[in-house]
């Protein structure tokens, strides 16, 4: 596997990891059409288990069939795709080398009412699958968050004894946190710096707003004069909160939104030094063919 410097320069901040690791964080920097830039697009498909198969997938019922996903990711040339562990089953074999895979190891439903996810898979699991990685998700804020850390402390310690890349999506959620404060540039950095203190080689948070939501922080942001007016300022600094671009981080999609809007994010996370996006509904919710024409456009962006 060669190295470009971009991917080696990446690499060499990952300084307490084994080789297995370290090949594994490369194969999703050697993928697909963004190999060697140091950039990952992502496709997540862990919605079922989040919202439902109808909310899902009843916008484009082939996404009904799991191998539609391996397919899109593969012939969108993405660096890696995520799923849970029986979606992932459906398809492994099949397309085994074709694309990066990372078995997301805990989910939650919307038939619950408390802020926690379960462990749906093991690092054993992964393995077999041939996994490039492991994600998992803590809920920053929630009564369970704690527990969630520790759970993650567990599967990423066994993760990378056995070689295997740990992403980490850390959504901020809880009592405190109403639905404006979740997505707060004050709340997402602070939940990308947790990400990176668990341990997390790459890290999946969602685009901040220009809103610092919690009092106790608006002294800090406002003295020390930290940007938060545009949206490659806002990446800028959850960025600069991960280990000062030490940490990869990528940015979710989120729900499905119009083209202009999506590409303009894309954009924001360009121009601010984000490492990518990790995008799930905005492209396995429309047609095959828009949804590579939409991929197309988005690997271009941070091919710039």
């Amino acid at each position: 596997m060669t190295l470009t410097p971009k991917v080696k320069a990446i690499l060499d901040q990952y300084e307490s990891d084994n080789p297995g690791t370290k090949t594994n964080l490369a194969r999703f920097l050697n993928a697909g059409k963004l190999a060697g830039t140091g950039k990952l697009v992502i496709l997540p498909v862990d919605q079922g288990f989040e919202h439902g198969p109808a909310r899902s997938f009843a916008a484009n019922p082939a996404a009904y069939d799991p191998h539609y996903h391996f397919e899109l990711a593969i012939e969108a040339g993405l660096s890696g795709y995520a799923a849970p562990l029986g979606m992932l089953e459906c398809g492994a074999a099949k397309y085994a080398s074709e694309i990066p895979l990372i078995l997301k190891c805990n989910s939650s439903n919307s038939l619950a009412t408390e802020k926690d996810q379960a462990v749906t898979g093991t690092v054993a699991d992964a393995l077999r699958l041939g996994c490039a990685g492991i994600g998992f998700t803590i809920y920053p804020g929630s009564e369970y968050c704690f527990e969630q850390m520790e759970e993650f402390r567990e599967l990423a310690a066994e993760a990378k004894a056995a070689g295997l890349a740990v992403i980490l999506w850390s959504y901020p959620r809880g009592p405190m946190l109403d639905k404006v404060a979740e997505t707060a540039v004050d709340v997402c950095a602070y939940a990308a710096h947790m990400a990176a203190l668990c341990g997390a080689h790459i890290i999946k948070v969602k685009p901040p707003t220009d809103q610092v939501a919690l009092p106790v922080n608006k002294a800090a942001y406002e003295e020390n004069k930290i940007d938060v007016s545009t949206l490659p300022a806002r990446i800028r600094h959850v960025v600069q909160s991960s280990f000062a671009g030490r940490r990869i981080v990528i940015f979710s999609g989120g729900e499905k939104a119009g083209t202009d809007n999506l590409l303009a994010t894309i954009k924001g996370i360009q121009e601010g030094g984000g490492f990518g996006s990790i995008i799930g509904r905005n492209v396995f919710q429309r047609p095959k063919a828009e949804a590579l024409d939409l991929l197309n456009q988005i690997i271009t962006i941070f091919k710039s």
